[in-house]
């Protein structure tokens, strides 16, 4: 006799489009930020797991409004509460940062802003059954799954689903947004070229680690009329990465989706608390939670570097005169980005490899930038933002640079060996001018050939 499934598909389907866009006016935001720890002395040298078990226990015991958590490779996350406003939420991160980092150097370490581990090959120190269970099923794609799980780190910005209406706060519109204006977001901010002290042939190496993983759980879902009903299929469909158990392993049968696993009831019924764990396994560029999590841009460099993706976030999508000024600047985006699913497509490839060398997502930074920096005072940001806001416009994005920049211009005047070759006078000239996103493997992106960390691909 087949078991009698927990809950009915049915039920969880409901369920999904229950609480993937809770629809109101926006009026929160939030801001989960990442950092690699390392020694404070010697940055290169691997932080023993003892010392970050000590930091951890040691850091969990301060009084502080933020979320506390480690990454698998000991990288320390801090997560906000959702806060009425941007100003609010900087006060609130920056406070419990006050006591962070002088305790991480009272224990000799020191937190780093990169996208990726520019220094040290992955490691794990978190041996908990869901990182157990998740390492043995992203080796079925290469090593691309333990360099996520410990080599990288991000500025993740949860910004309010939207209005249940249509317009320039409405959720159809800002789910549209997210996925066209986070490749601009993922090349403004691209702040991780190198591995293994090697550059990559990548801006964002993040960006292209994460697109090499399983395709059915890391990338977009596809574009539908009603995203609700987009992402409710995309969650039962993807495949099923552990199954908890009280004890034993978390493993789950290969090629199970979370569909087939309620249909089945095998090993054991589902419940609604393992769709709801589903979810968390589950890593597209923008991750519905209710609100929308924008994971795409990485961890910025300084002490307040995470301050202005997240500014400009809330910018863009917050006050309705730049949200509606940044959707007319990346629709036409769409036409690059073509039929495929972010980061598989065009678009997010070019912002992977060039980022802001790349003339079209170059104008659209400019642009979005200046929307934003025009909209921060009516959102109430302070001075000091504001002007952190310009002084990045300034440095980089006007520029047509990003972070990763400064980080390749002092590794190839180290060793100019590393260097891009000059162009050859004999060449003959191009139709435009010279693009870093040229230069790709001619199947498309790195997930689907074989990027190999810590070697030059160019």
């Amino acid at each position: 006799m087949p078991v009698r499934p927990a809950v009915t598909e049915a039920d969880l389907e409901a369920h999904l489009r229950g609480i993937c866009f809770k629809t109101g006016p926006p009026r929160r935001i939030g801001v989960e930020i990442e950092w690699l720890v390392h020694d404070a002395r010697n940055p290169r040298c691997p932080v023993e797991p003892s010392r970050l078990r000590a930091a951890q226990a040691a850091l969990r015991a301060l009084p502080l409004d933020s979320l506390l958590t480690f990454e698998p490779g000991g990288q320390l996350e801090l997560s906000s509460l959702p806060a009425t406003s941007l100003s609010a939420c900087i006060e609130a991160v920056s406070a419990d940062l006050a006591l962070v980092r002088p305790a991480m150097l009272d224990m000799g370490l020191g937190m780093a802003g990169h996208g990726h581990n520019p220094w040290h090959a992955p490691q794990r120190v978190l041996t908990e059954p869901r990182y157990n269970a998740m390492e043995a099923y992203f080796d079925r794609w290469g090593a691309a799954g333990r360099s996520m799980m410990c080599s990288t780190a991000s500025v993740q910005v949860c910004v309010d689903a939207g209005h249940e209406e249509p317009g320039p706060l409405g959720f159809g519109r800002r789910w549209l947004l997210a996925h066209l204006l986070g490749a601009v977001l993922a090349a403004a901010f691209a702040n991780s070229p190198t591995s293994e002290g090697c550059p990559t042939g990548y801006r964002t190496t993040r960006q292209v680690v994460w697109s090499q993983l399983d395709p059915e759980r890391t990338l977009a879902p596809p574009q539908d009329p009603d995203p609700r009903t987009g992402w409710a299929r995309y969650v039962l469909d993807a495949p099923v990465m552990c199954i908890r158990s009280e004890d034993g392993p978390w493993d789950a049968p290969q090629g199970l989706t979370f569909r087939e696993w309620v249909r089945s009831g095998v090993p054991r019924p589902p419940t609604q608390e393992d769709l709801d764990y589903h979810v968390s396994t589950l890593f597209p560029p923008v991750r519905p939670r209710g609100h929308l999590e924008l994971r795409m841009i990485d961890a910025q460099p300084g002490d307040a570097g995470w301050i202005v993706p997240l500014a400009v976030t809330a910018a863009l999508f917050d006050d309705p005169e730049a949200a509606e000024r940044a959707y007319r600047i990346v629709k036409p985006l769409a036409e690059t980005a073509g039929a495929r699913p972010a980061p598989r497509n065009p678009l997010w490839r070019h912002a992977a490899r060039g980022a802001l060398t790349d003339p079209e997502l170059h104008a659209a930074a400019v642009a979005c930038f200046a929307a934003a920096q025009e909209a921060l005072p009516r959102l109430g940001a302070s001075p000091g933002v504001i002007e952190a806001v310009a002084d990045f416009t300034e440095r980089y994005v006007a520029r047509g640079r990003c972070p990763a920049d400064d980080h390749l211009d002092a590794v190839y005047a180290a060793d100019p060996a590393y260097a891009p070759a000059a162009p050859d006078p004999a060449d003959p000239p191009a139709d435009g001018p010279a693009r870093a996103t040229d230069i790709t493997d001619p199947t498309g992106f790195a997930a689907e050939g074989e990027l190999t960390l810590g070697k030059d691909s160019q």
